[in-house]
């Protein structure tokens, strides 16, 4: 069924406008401090996967709702120029299109192209961000567009939902697709503590960050042991594999059929801004699922890794995310 559909992955989720101000340092609580750069960006974790999934080759469309202003003329143009379908993209009236507020620890003098070989690829310290996030129209996304796009959800290769729309709606889009059998990856962010249990049995791949993580099982991760131990506990939720993210120390995987925790490292770059970096690693194992289902999974983790790495090494976030044709070939 999958196969006939010329959509590969199809992201029901979030679009944000990103206000982005660059600093020398983080401000503290009540402290106003100078910036050196300021620029709008498009973002929005659900867009930013789909837009990584979509400059990685796989065909793609998103399901989302924007607001009936500049800012959401814009995004549906964004989504053209990266070769999306906008064919469900829906404008509002009620409510201003998402925006998030992105302050960046950044140097002046960083260089925006060490990019490093395969080998040696992933994220250190440095680059680190605060975001502050309004959802506006992402919140209006409801039932019936869902709807009106459930034959595209129900034929695609892989799904991916995220938490940036109302979470019941992200739930009603994985239950689509899961009961017609299309490969449901799930990453819940920003992450509730009250999770529905639902999102765990019907999640083919969860994906989450440390951070995340710490706050669905209350365990804190500090190492690739700690996010076994996390993976352990989804798993007696009902997920089938479990992903946790790690920054600079790459990846931890367990699932059902081999409950032993995997870690995935990664090498090492130069960091510039990590903003969105996450969404480029959900962006790239969406794409490797739907267009190399063959590979390992460990595999699809170390190569969506590295592409996660490359974004962290230029400022912003969508404008971060690298084409297949600037990707080492052996990627593919």
């Amino acid at each position: 069924m999958a196969a006939a559909s010329p959509t590969e992955v199809v992201v029901v989720g979030s679009c944000m406008t990103d206000l982005v101000s660059l600093t020398t340092r983080l401000p503290k609580a009540g402290e106003t401090i100078h910036g050196h750069k300021f620029f709008i960006g498009f973002g929005g974790k659900g867009a930013n996967q789909c837009i990584q999934a979509a400059r990685l080759g796989a065909k793609t469309l998103m399901i989302c709702k924007v607001g009936k202003d500049s800012f959401g003329n814009d995004y549906i143009e964004n989504f053209k120029r990266n070769g999306i379908s906008t064919e469900f993209v829906g404008q509002t009236e009620d409510a201003a299109t998402g925006a998030a507020s992105i302050i960046v620890n950044s140097e002046e003098s960083v260089a925006f192209s060490d990019w490093q070989p395969l080998k040696e690829s992933s994220a250190k310290a440095g680059g680190q961000n605060v975001i502050v996030i309004v959802a506006g129209a992402n919140l209006l996304l409801d039932s019936e567009d869902l709807k009106r796009a459930a034959n595209a959800i129900c034929k695609a290769k892989v799904i991916i939902c995220q938490l940036e729309i109302t979470p019941a709606i992200s739930l009603e889009a994985l239950k689509m697709a899961y009961s017609n059998g299309v490969k449901t990856l799930f990453n819940p962010a920003p992450a509730h503590a009250e999770l529905d249990p639902q999102f765990y049995t019907h999640s083919d791949i969860f994906c989450c960050n440390e951070s995340e993580a710490e706050i669905l099982t209350g365990i804190p991760v500090g190492s690739p042991e700690d996010a076994g131990k996390v993976g352990l506990v989804l798993l007696e939720r009902g997920c089938k594999l479990v992903i946790v993210t790690l920054g600079a120390e790459g990846c931890v995987m367990i699932s059902a059929d081999g409950p032993i925790p995997k870690h995935v490292p990664a090498g090492k770059v130069r960091a510039v801004d990590t903003t969105g970096a996450g969404d480029s690693f959900v962006g790239a194992l969406a794409f490797f699922m739907a267009c190399y289902p063959s590979l390992s999974m460990e595999d699809m983790i170390r190569r969506s890794n590295f592409i996660a790495s490359v974004s962290v090494q230029a400022s912003g976030t969508q404008s971060s995310y690298p084409y297949r044709k600037d990707l080492p070939q052996d990627l593919f």
